[in-house]
């Protein structure tokens, strides 16, 4: 077959169709995988039994039930959730929203790809705009959603090192260059991969260069503040008519039901729904159906608080352990983990590249993410972008212990 263009460029090898492919093997296969790669959430039994609850109380609801199986949704999404969303915002932040600000879509991925390709790429004007990336390493799944090739540009971090192995990243402001070019600014908080939490006053300053130069700061709040709060340090949200954050109802535990969540001024959910129309007629109405009742009554930041958010701190905390006891002398660092559900290891000076330890890796049956997917747009050829990994500790603990034990026996061969 001959593919168009925009097909051969959306049916090339990805990071994230390798991440994901990695995913679906390991769901599926007969043999043992120890899945430290993906972005899958943890079963955590507490809040299984919430979700569980919630669909038992919709199913006896035969209205809303019939409503949500049987009815599209607006291509904005289900009205009765983005109302409910917006009051709870207002309630909890004091941000001035109705459902005018709220659109849902098909999962935060599909939502990346309508505002990237919706502010970057070639202008009316014939002028060439990209987004910029002021801190990398950043979301493997952000790298190839443009329809246009070269659509990021990226920057790198300044580095602070932290007691004994750790080191956080920051924003370089001083080295930041936001040109006539760049047509939006987006970071994730907590990054993925990293798990850093940029400070409230990082983003208070990308917040100031978005308004100075009268472009979005996107922020993707996929594991972050308000929900599902996946952040084991102080970080309040930031919402204003120049920004665009992005929840999803997946890392609360919720994956499966494609729940994208964007708060944006008036004319960017306009065009959030006009894409929605044209791609898929309207957002699933599943997702949104269970977690009205949350939303409504602030289960749903509360559950994050409460039980999410310290479930996985507890999780980082002993995986961090983990390698401690493992690696030994051999050298490593690992990223400060301050939220998600990653730890982003750094093997310096690492005779091999993380191409070649994934495959190492993949090989005993442990399934991480090679760190050089995790910087698009630097055109720098930077080292350490080949001596990372990203690795979950969102399995089952032994899961994740037997995983470790083995990542440092291949970083050992490695170094030799």
């Amino acid at each position: 077959m001959r593919f168009s263009k925009f097909g051969q460029k959306f049916t090339a090898h990805s990071g994230i169709l390798q991440l994901m492919a990695d995913l679906g093997d390991a769901l599926s296969s007969d043999e043992p995988m120890m899945m430290l790669g993906g972005g899958n959430p943890a079963k955590i039994p507490q809040v299984q039994r919430v979700l569980r609850q919630h669909m038992y109380n919709l199913l006896l609801d035969e209205d809303r039930f019939d409503s949500i199986i049987n009815d599209y949704a607006p291509p904005a999404g289900n009205l009765a959730f983005r109302k409910a969303m917006a009051q709870l915002l207002g309630r909890e932040f004091g941000w001035k929203l109705g459902p005018e600000n709220i659109a849902l879509t098909n999962g935060s991925q599909t939502a990346f790809f309508y505002l990237f390709n919706l502010f970057g790429g070639e202008a009316a004007d014939g002028t060439f705009r990209r987004i910029l990336l002021p801190l990398t390493p950043e979301y493997i799944g952000y790298a190839n959603v443009g329809v246009v090739d070269d659509l990021f540009v990226s920057a790198k971090p300044s580095i602070e090192y932290l007691d004994d192995v750790l080191y956080k990243y920051h924003v370089d402001f001083a080295h930041l260059e936001v040109g006539d070019d760049i047509a939006a600014i987006c970071v994730s908080r907590p990054t993925n991969p990293t798990g850093n939490v940029l400070t409230d006053d990082e983003m208070a300053h990308l917040a100031q260069i978005a308004h100075k130069h009268d472009i979005p700061l996107i922020i993707d709040g996929a594991y972050g503040t308000p929900f599902p709060n996946i952040i084991f340090t102080e970080a309040k949200p930031l919402w204003d008519d120049h920004v665009v954050l992005l929840l999803s109802l997946s890392k609360l535990g919720m994956p499966g039901t494609r729940t994208g969540i964007v708060v944006a001024n008036e004319s960017i959910i306009s065009a959030i729904a006009s894409m929605n129309a044209i791609a898929s007629l309207a957002p699933g109405n599943i997702g949104a159906g269970l977690a009205l009742d949350m939303t409504r009554t602030g289960e749903i930041i509360r559950l994050g608080h409460e039980v999410v958010g310290p479930y996985y701190r507890s999780k980082a905390e002993k995986t961090l352990t983990w390698f401690a006891e493992f690696m030994g002398d051999t050298p490593y660092r690992i990223h400060k983990p301050e939220g998600a559900f990653f730890l982003w290891v750094w093997f310096p000076d690492l005779p091999i590249t993380s191409a070649e330890f994934y495959t190492r890796l993949k090989a005993r049956g442990v399934i991480v993410v090679p760190g050089h997917y995790f910087f698009p747009g630097l055109k720098e050829d930077w080292r350490h972008r080949h001596e990372c990994l990203r690795v979950s500790y969102a399995q089952e603990d032994d899961v994740v212990r037997r995983g470790i034990a083995i990542i440092a026996e291949e970083a050992r061969r490695a170094y030799g």
